[in-house]
């Protein structure tokens, strides 16, 4: 087995929209009203760039903004993890990467990380409702988290573990960021 860690910012969620372009009924707007996830559009490429879908930006996965109780809950780390998720499945391998913590992506450049899913098809991310704990002026989400897809061989391969989100509570002197759930680490292992 091999042993991935990867620090990265969902009841079961296999993260693929629903055919109007919003997120699946489960997963309502996060905060009540933020703007549903985008959903990938060869027509969103801007002229004279491809329109393949791997890896060229589009669909912009930035999370929605989300109200300042729903930013403190569990409703924000889901947001953080649901984005992250998605981006791996619609291969948008480089907007997943900047979702992670400075110390994995010094780990793993972009181009490493991208080679982990590259050859895969038909991948989807399953991240289950999670755990929410405190600590020490921080909060903690930890997800189980699945990654299954199909190499060029046909053979199933999947990744286990759990990505685990880190929000610095309302601490005076925290920045914006900090005060946004965002990847802290995700461990995965090969298991196919």
């Amino acid at each position: 087995m091999t042993r991935l860690l990867l620090p990265l910012t969902a009841t079961l969620f296999l993260l693929s929209a629903c055919s109007n372009g919003t997120p699946a009924t489960d997963n309502p707007s996060p905060g009540g009203g933020g703007a549903p996830a985008a959903s990938p559009s060869p027509s969103s490429a801007p002229p004279g760039e491809p329109a393949d879908g791997v890896n060229d930006g589009y669909p912009d996965l930035s999370p929605v903004p989300l109200t300042p109780e729903a930013e403190r809950s569990e409703t924000g780390a889901r947001e953080a993890v649901i984005v992250w998720a998605r981006a791996i499945e619609l291969q948008e391998w480089d907007q997943a990467w900047a979702m992670m913590s400075a110390a994995d992506q010094a780990r793993w450049n972009s181009a490493q990380f991208a080679a982990l899913f590259a050859d895969l098809s038909d991948v989807l991310v399953a991240v289950p409702g999670g755990t929410m704990e405190g600590a020490a002026g921080s909060s903690f989400y930890t997800v189980p988290t699945t990654i299954t897809g199909t190499d060029r061989a046909g053979h199933p391969v999947r990744y286990e573990g759990e990505v685990v989100l880190r929000r610095v509570n309302d601490v005076p002197g925290a920045t914006p960021e900090q005060l946004r759930w965002h990847i802290e680490g995700v461990t995965l292992e090969w298991t196919h």
